[in-house]
Parts: structure tokens; C-alpha cells; sequence
């Protein structure tokens, strides 16, 4: 079944960190979700099957109005055929999770909380520039158990100079208690054009310390699975069988729409990139315009997407999908290409898989890089 992300580019403030696509005016939000809407409705031809996963992303999709979710609900139903057990999960930041907040929601087909804790130490939220308080990440959870949503998930960031590691011990304990079937965990990076880029040029901020990262996510790994969650993929963790259906999907390869601008679509063929402006993306649904760019993917962008995305999960890189959907010649190439990585155990095969082991998860990237190819290389 295919999947649908709906990208809502408003945020209360800026954090240091954050580089994805947003503004922090409200201004335009019904305007936002008009043109949402009617991009919804000129790309509803694009799934012919049922829609087993939404998502909203952002951004900040807790900010916007119960109505405007109403209405794009209402539109989604309209155009889409949608599985009854469908995950349909909403990001939101815990100050947005108040009583009223979380009762609008219960109201709509949302069946899925993905909440940006980050930390639960109150000296951290504010160097983040958070818009919630300590008290608030704790209380949010609770608030949203007790009204009856169970399959949350949680985001933790680590790697940053405040976090010590009985900090960050604390943090991955108290996610533990809190009993919530999933986890997500990143290590801090720092983006081009953010506020934490800045600060660290211009010598206010320590640099980011690689080393302090890997130690981190080590003890991220092994702590998680004393708490009974599996590490599914690189920075995801799940109770067995809990996985993130619409993230799952995208790691597998299953077709998607992007909604919304900064949204990304893939349909197998072809990526659908939209213009990351808010008042572009208007004018053009505005004209009855879609405000895409279209990427035609080659076999070789192909067969590179598929080692990224596949390599990062516990299900690891098929070999045997690899000779029937790109053919021999880059089987060959792939099973020279890891010797090395076997050699110094970053990977194993099983059962025709090429699975990270727990030391190579701190090489993902670089590994999946030198499985890459390129025309040239069957020239």
C-alpha cells in the first residue's frame, strides 16, 4: 500500500539546529491549507491503490487548527481509497499537546503521535531554542497515553556539547519508563545556514565531537536493547513488530506522494521534488499549477537509493534483489565492492542479506558510498 507525507512548513520558533523547510508566521496557514488541498486533488490519479500510511511532517504540523486537518482529511477521504488499520501519524512538539490540543485530535483519524522530545533536561531545550519546557516533555506523554493514544513515538537528539553521558543515560532511561512502543534518536548535525552553524564559526559554540557521538550511540544501542526495543534501522528503535509503517516504507521503496512544499514524492521511476518557498508553492496552486520539479531516476540512481536506504535497516541489503531488479553485472560489482567491510566485520552476509554489524552502523554512510555506482563503472 502506498503512503502519503503532507509537509506543514510552520513552527512557533526557529531551533538552533534545524534546517528543514518552515516560517514562523501563521499568516497564511488557511491559505496553506487550501493549496494543500488542491494539490491533494490534482495528484489524486497518482495512487491507483490503497493509501495504508499518512504522514505529517514539518515543520511543526501541531501548530495548525483542528479545522485545517479536518479539511484536509475530508479532502483525503474524498480522493483516496484508505486502508481501515491505516497509520496516520502527526509530528508535535509537547507544548502543542495540551488537553484541548490532544481531545480536537482524538476527533480525527489520527492514530499516531510522533513527539520532538529531544531532552528532558530544561538546560538543553533552551539552548536548543525549544518551544517546550522540561516539564512539558514529560507531561505531553502521559497527557496523550491517558487520552488514549498508545502508539507514540519519541525523538532524542544526542551528540551535543551539553549532553554529558549520565545525561544522556538519563534521557534514553526515562524514554524506557515511559513505556512508548518507539523511539527515534539522531545525532546532532550541524547544517549550513542554521543558527548553530553560526555560532560555532564565529567560536561561540564548541564544534561537534564525532567521538562523543559514537560513544553515545553505542551506549543508545545497547540500552535499548536491555529495554526490549530493536534497532529496525540506524536511528529507529521499536518494541518487536511496532515499526513506523510510513517510514518502513519509505526504506523499502514503497511509492509515496509529497504534499506541500519542501515535499518530496517517489512512485518507483521517478522523485517529485516541490519548490521549499511558501509563497511560491501558493502562486502556483493559486494558477492551478503543481509546484514541482520532476527527477527521472536511471537505473544507477536507482540501484545507489536502494543500497542507502536498504543498508541502514535490520533487514539489510537483498542480494538476491539486487540480480533480478538491476541484473549481474552490478551483483558482481556489489559482492567485490564489500569484501573490505566484511573483512573488518562492518558487515555480514545472512541469508543473502548484507546486514551492518553494531560497529559498522557508526560507518553507514561511508560504507553505503563505496557501494555506489555510476555509468563509468560498466563503461
Amino acid at each position: 500500500m502506498s503512503g502519503i507525507y503532507i509537509h506543514i512548513p510552520f513552527c512557533k520558533k526557529a531551533c538552533t539546529y534545524c534546517d528543514f523547510h518552515f516560517s514562523t508566521s501563521l499568516k497564511y496557514v488557511d491559505e496553506m491549507t487550501d493549496a494543500i488541498c488542491a494539490e491533494i486533488i490534482k495528484k489524486k490519479d497518482r495512487i491507483t491503490d490503497q493509501v495504508g500510511s499518512i504522514y505529517f511532517g514539518g515543520g511543526t504540523p501541531s501548530v495548525l487548527p483542528s479545522k485545517s486537518f479536518e479539511k484536509i482529511f475530508d479532502t483525503l477521504t474524498q480522493h483516496f481509497s484508505i486502508s481501515s488499520d491505516a497509520e496516520i501519524t502527526i509530528e508535535a512538539n509537547p507544548d502543542d499537546l495540551n488537553a484541548r490540543k490532544i481531545a480536537e485530535l482524538r476527533q480525527l483519524p489520527v492514530n499516531r503521535f510522533s513527539i520532538g522530545i529531544q531532552s528532558f533536561f530544561e538546560e538543553d531545550l533552551i539552548w536548543m531554542n525549544r518551544a517546550h519546557n522540561a516539564n512539558e516533555a514529560e507531561d505531553c506523554i502521559k497527557r496523550s497515553q491517558d487520552a488514549g493514544f498508545e502508539n507514540l513515538s519519541i525523538d532524542l537528539i544526542y551528540g551535543y556539547p551539553l549532553l554529558t553521558d549520565s545525561k544522556w543515560l538519563s534521557n534514553i532511561n526515562k524514554a524506557i519508563e515511559f513505556q512508548t512502543p518507539h523511539i527515534s534518536a539522531y545525532s546532532l548535525t550541524v547544517e549550513p545556514k542554521t543558527a548553530l552553524a553560526s555560532a560555532i564559526k564565529r567560536g561561540q559554540q564548541p564544534p561537534i565531537n564525532d567521538e562523543q557521538s559514537a560513544a553515545q550511540f553505542i551506549t543508545l544501542i545497547e540500552k535499548l536493547k536491555e529495554g526490549g526495543f530493536e534497532q529496525y534501522e540506524i536511528s529507529n528503535f521499536s518494541k518487536p513488530g511496532k515499526y513506523a509503517v510510513h517510514n518502513t516504507n519509505y526504506w523499502r521503496g514503497i511509492p509515496y506522494l509529497g504534499i506541500g512544499p519542501s515535499a518530496h514524492g517517489f512512485d518507483g521511476q521517478t522523485r517529485y521534488l516541490n519548490v521549499a518557498n511558501n509563497a511560491q508553492y501558493l502562486q502556483h496552486l493559486e494558477k492551478g499549477e503543481l509546484a514541482e520539479t520532476i527527477e527521472e531516476l536511471d537505473q544507477y540512481d536507482r540501484f545507489n537509493e536502494y543500497i542507502m536506504t536498504s543498508l541502514r535497516t535490520m533487514w539489510g541489503t537483498d542480494l538476491n534483489k539486487i540480480a533480478a531488479d538491476f541484473g549481474q553485472l552490478f551483483l558482481t560489482d556489489t559482492l567485490k565492492a564489500i569484501k573490505p567491510f566484511i573483512e573488518r566485520a562492518w558487515l555480514t552476509k545472512q541469508d543473502n542479506h548484507l546486514v551492518l554489524t553494531q560497529e559498522g552502523k557508526l560507518f553507514a554512510d561511508y560504507i553505503a558510498s563505496e557501494l555506489f555506482l555510476i555509468q563509468d563503472d560498466h563503461l
